[in-house]
């Protein structure tokens, strides 16, 4: 384990300026000439605004990052996108519209009986776009996790145009991980009112690239609506499974407290993060639905409790749905843990913080197709490669119990990829990971989920970004490619960020790409050939 007692991670959470231009890299190593895209990646770049500052993670203003390959050069630009958060901002000088961990208070000049009724005039959701990045048709939107996701332009990183998703389905706001098929159909999952006002989760869709180019958009739908376990309490969704016939939804018991969300612009203070509650005893419940038909399967899958956010894939086999994903256990709210100052803290405070939180694992679960063969109180998987189990309970409920693919203390596989266009759904072998080193990003791993065996890529003082897998043009095997990842190097006496690029088979470097300025973190992005 790689220690970090010069904090130079500190700096991954501070505010930089965006760029009037690209600037050139210098390149060591030689990169492969079939990489001829960008590398987009989205993240905070604001920390502050004036003497105000943001306090968590998911809370400063949106960067987009963009590195451009073109006859083995290559080029690093950014730009801040200009939502309507980031322009109030700027006008007025102040946080206006209330983030993640943040709470925008009533601008200070206006008189008493302004500030008073401003408390009441309704809910301004945020537009900060600042987790991720993908196509729909032929256009691209940076996203958070509400209903608005902003059209952006892919080569100059200009900012076109505000989308709000509730205009076009009942949804209340949709995840920054859709699934997007070979055809270029995208899928994702939101709360949503259901039947008799109660809470509910909606799958929608959006069609791919129209004949008469009309904005796919507009003809998104509901492709299926799931039940939620608590009438008036929806959990905390960041990602969700698809296989080649079914949906994968679980729903973990971090909860958002509506009333609490929806009375928080009224108490002085308030903000996304004081909304969330954690649900003691309803252990965590899977549900599936099928892609064609839109029918809910009304089993009730039940687990032990996780925070979840991301899938890293999962499977159809011989009768069973095989889910791989990233969890912490037990039922206590993960982001709790990533305020500004818990992540800027001195070394040994970081980790004083990390012990305390919930344990990272990387877990297999098993979930059977047809229950009506089960028998109850045993073990009825039948795969010879997990040692994931099921059991039938005599009220109905089917018990999962995981295997464990990768486990370490207080540090965690993260920000998971794989082979996405060939082996999303189906049954893979490799997945790319960011391991956190209590909750530090400090090195970029490799891990066969049959095996278990481990990569991994790690340098003093440099703090990767999550990897991004590329397949090279002639791929034979699931990991004929490379990993793109964004480094910072905070100490380096000259060009301190850098895109690196790994061979995706053991993670050794084949190149990398150094600029004169410092990169912020980023959480999400993807390879535009």
């Amino acid at each position: 384990r790689v220690e970090h007692p010069a904090g130079g991670y500190k700096k991954i959470f501070e505010t930089v300026e965006e760029l009037s231009e690209p600037i050139p890299a210098q390149v060591t190593g030689r990169i492969p000439p079939w990489i001829k895209g960008s590398l987009l990646r989205l993240g905070p770049g604001l920390f502050e605004v004036g003497d105000e500052p943001f306090y968590h993670l998911f809370d400063g203003q949106a960067l987009l990052h963009k590195f451009d390959f073109k006859n083995g050069q290559v080029t690093y630009h950014r730009k801040f996108l200009r939502t309507d958060t980031y322009v109030r901002a700027m006008t007025e000088k102040r946080i206006v519209i209330t983030e993640f961990g943040t709470f925008a208070f009533p601008d200070p000049c206006k008189n008493i009986f302004s500030r008073f009724f401003s408390y009441f005039k309704g809910i301004e959701v945020t537009d900060n776009a600042l987790v991720n990045v993908y196509p729909v048709g032929e256009d691209f939107y940076a996203c958070t996790e509400t209903n608005y996701i902003t059209k952006v332009n892919p080569e100059t990183l200009e900012t076109i145009a505000k989308v709000d998703l509730c205009n076009y389905v009942s949804i209340n706001g949709v995840t920054a991980h859709p699934h997007i098929e070979k055809d270029g159909t995208v899928y994702n999952i939101g709360n949503c009112f259901g039947k008799g006002m109660s809470i509910a989760y909606n799958i929608v869709s959006i069609p791919p690239t129209q004949k008469d180019k009309s904005d796919p958009i507009d003809k998104m739908k509901v492709v299926v609506q799931i039940p939620c376990s608590d009438r008036f309490k929806p959990s905390y969704v960041h990602s969700f499974g698809m296989t080649e016939n079914y949906f994968v939804f679980v729903e973990t018991p971090v909860k958002i407290h509506l009333l609490k969300f929806l009375g928080a612009w009224s108490i002085r203070g308030a903000n996304y993060m004081d909304c969330f509650e954690s649900n003691e005893t309803m252990g965590t419940w899977f549900h599936l639905a099928t892609k064609k038909t839109g029918e809910y399967q009304k089993v009730k899958f039940r687990t032990s409790a996780i925070n979840l956010f991301h899938h890293i894939n999962c499977y159809e086999d011989d009768g069973f749905i095989v889910v791989d994903l990233c969890t912490w256990k037990g039922f206590e709210f993960v982001y709790n843990y990533l305020y500004l100052a818990n992540l800027r803290e001195n070394w040994d405070e970081v980790k004083k913080q990390a012990m305390m939180a919930p344990q990272p694992e990387v877990r297999r679960y098993v979930l059977p197709l047809d229950v009506n063969r089960e028998e109850q109180g045993k073990n009825l998987i039948s795969l010879p490669y997990t040692t994931a189990t099921h059991t039938m309970w005599s009220d109905g409920t089917v018990w999962l119990e995981p295997e464990i693919l990768f486990s370490g203390p207080r540090q965690a596989f993260e920000f998971p990829q794989i082979n996405y266009k060939k082996f999303c759904g189906k049954n893979y072998t490799y997945a790319y990971g960011l391991g956190l080193n209590h909750f530090i990003p400090d090195r970029i791993c490799k891990l066969n989920v049959k095996t278990k065996e481990t990569w991994v890529w790690q340098e003093p003082d440099s703090y990767p970004s999550e990897p991004i897998f590329v397949e090279t043009p002639d791929a034979v095997e699931e990991d004929d490619g490379v990993i793109l990842t964004i480094v910072v190097n905070p100490g380096a006496a000259q060009r301190p960020g850098y895109l690196l690029i790994l061979n995706a088979k053991d993670l050794t470097e084949i190149a990398r790409a150094e600029v004169e300025v410092i990169i912020p973190v980023t959480f999400h992005g993807m390879y535009k050939p």
